[in-house]
């Protein structure tokens, strides 16, 4: 009797879904805010929604991202190639983590940051949205006229 009042315990139990994806990524150019030259990737939810997401940034050796702040933690993992990753609100090479395939960030909200793809790199990016960036330095924007994005 104890056997069949487990079990039916257990089949009341609900099923969870794991949500898990292999499809080819769909690369597009990255949102203007970033400099010319990467691809980005929505892997998950909507960045410009109230809602976690999680996207990959594609960028070719030599990339930059000047330092910057987000309106929420971002957290960043390297899927392949180099990614320098430092705090502060100028650009110190010497001050970087250095981070290779399988390394893994955090950025705590309004933490100012900068990156630098040291090789072809795809990082992928995971935060609640909606999704900001802010440069320490406004010439920096490549939206703003005059900007880095060329």
């Amino acid at each position: 009797m104890r056997s069949l009042q487990a079990l039916l315990v257990v089949a009341a139990l609900p099923v969870n879904v794991i949500l898990a994806q292999n499809p080819p990524v769909k690369w597009g150019p990255a949102p203007a805010i970033f400099p010319a030259g990467a691809r980005m990737a929505v892997m998950q939810g909507d960045p410009s929604k109230s809602e976690l997401f999680t996207v990959r940034l594609d960028m070719p050796k030599g990339y930059r991202i000047a330092p910057h702040f987000h309106p929420t933690d971002e957290h960043i993992t390297v899927i392949s190639g180099n990614f320098d990753v430092g705090m502060g609100d100028k650009v110190d090479t010497k001050k970087v983590m250095k981070l290779t395939a399988g390394g893994f960030a955090s950025a705590p909200a309004h933490t100012h940051h900068y990156a630098i793809a040291t090789t072809h790199t795809v990082v992928q990016v995971h935060a609640m949205g909606p999704f900001q960036l802010t440069y320490v330095n406004a010439a920096d924007d490549p939206t703003r006229k005059g900007g880095a994005r060329k």
